[in-house]
C-alpha cells in the first residue's frame, strides 16, 4: 500500500468513527462523505475499493446489532461450529496458525540475548505495520504510526536480541494475508514468549473463525477458567502479534466492541473488513 492508499485508509477510519457514533440513525452516503470532505461518488468508490462492499453494507457489519447477531445466530458454540466445519475453508485464517511454539524460559529470562530477529516495515489495509521474526516464526506484529515508537515497542520485548531490518520469507508469508487468496500460504508459525496461561488464551483466540466474534466469557469457558474473565482480558491485551492472533474478534457480552491495544476504530475496521471479505467469497 503506497502513501496515497495510507491517506485513503485515514479517511476511511474517520468515516468508520462517524458511522460508529451515528449508526442508529443510519446516516446517508452524502452525510458520511461530507465528513471526510469527499464527493458521494468518490467516497462510494474509494470505500468499496477498500472494503469490497458499499458503505451502507459495511455500516451493517459495524453496528452493534451485527455483533449481537453473530453471537446469537448459532445454536452451538463458536468453537463447536468451528470443529464441525473442519476449519478448512480459505477464509479460515487460523488454520495457518495451528501451532504456538513458546519461547524457552532461558530465552525469556535473558531478554532474547542469543536471538537474531529480522524485522520489516510494511503497509496493511489498516495502516503501517512492523513485523518481526526469528528462525522459529513470527515473534511480533503491531500497527504503528511513528517508526521510532514502533521499533522501540518491538525492542522492549526482547531488549538483548540482535536486530536486523530485513524482509525474510517468514515475514513475506505474513504480508500475503492481506491479499485475497490465503489458501496458497504455507503454515505460519509463531515464536512467542508468555506464561502458560497467556499461551492458552492466545491459542484459544486462534480458533475463532474469520468473520466471527466471541466474548471474553466464551474464551473463559473454552480454556475451562469460567471465573477468569478479567485475567483473560489482560492476557488478550498483552497479545504480541496483531491480526494473526485475532484478539480483535473478542467483544463484550453486551455486543459493544470493547477495547483494543491498537485502537477501537482500527478494531471496528478490521471486524468490518473481515466480514466484507467473507461476503465477497460467498
Amino acid at each position: 500500500m503506497n502513501e496515497s492508499q495510507s491517506v485513503n485508509y485515514q479517511r476511511i477510519a474517520e468515516a468508520i468513527a462517524y458511522i460508529q457514533l451515528n449508526f442508529k440513525r443510519q446516516p446517508s452516503l452524502e452525510e458520511i462523505a461530507e465528513q471526510v470532505h469527499l464527493s458521494p461518488f468518490h467516497f462510494q468508490r474509494l470505500f468499496t475499493d477498500w472494503a469490497g462492499v458499499s458503505p451502507k453494507k459495511f455500516m451493517q457489519y459495524l453496528s452493534l446489532e451485527y455483533a449481537k447477531q453473530l453471537l446469537q445466530s448459532k445454536e452451538a458454540t463458536l468453537f463447536e461450529a468451528a470443529q464441525e466445519t473442519g476449519l478448512s475453508g480459505t477464509g479460515r485464517l487460523h488454520d495457518l496458525f495451528v501451532k504456538i511454539e513458546g519461547m524457552t524460559p532461558g530465552e525469556f529470562k535473558n531478554g532474547g540475548e542469543k536471538l537474531q530477529i529480522n524485522y520489516s516495515l510494511a503497509e496493511s489495509p489498516f495502516c503501517k505495520i512492523i513485523v518481526a521474526s526469528t528462525p522459529k516464526g513470527i515473534c511480533h506484529l503491531a500497527f504503528f504510526s511513528d517508526k521510532t515508537e514502533g521499533e522501540a515497542t518491538m525492542k522492549a520485548r526482547f531488549p538483548n536480541a540482535t536486530y536486523r531490518q530485513f524482509l525474510d520469507e517468514i515475514q513475506q508469508e505474513v504480508l500475503f494475508i492481506f491479499q485475497s487468496d490465503w489458501s496458497k500460504l504455507n503454515q505460519i508459525k509463531l515464536h512467542l514468549h508468555g506464561t502458560p496461561f497467556q499461551l492458552k488464551v492466545w491459542e484459544a483466540l486462534l480458533k475463532i473463525p474469520m468473520g466471527n466474534l466471541t466474548t471474553y466469557g466464551s474464551i473463559a469457558s473454552e480454556i475451562e477458567k469460567p471465573k477468569a474473565s478479567r485475567a483473560i482480558g489482560t492476557a488478550i491485551g498483552s497479545n504480541p502479534v496483531a491480526f494473526l492472533i485475532p484478539c480483535h474478534r473478542v467483544i463484550q457480552s453486551s455486543g459493544k466492541i470493547g477495547g483494543y491495544m491498537w485502537g477501537n476504530i482500527r478494531k471496528s475496521a478490521i471486524i468490518g473488513w473481515e466480514a466484507a471479505q467473507l461476503n465477497r467469497k460467498f
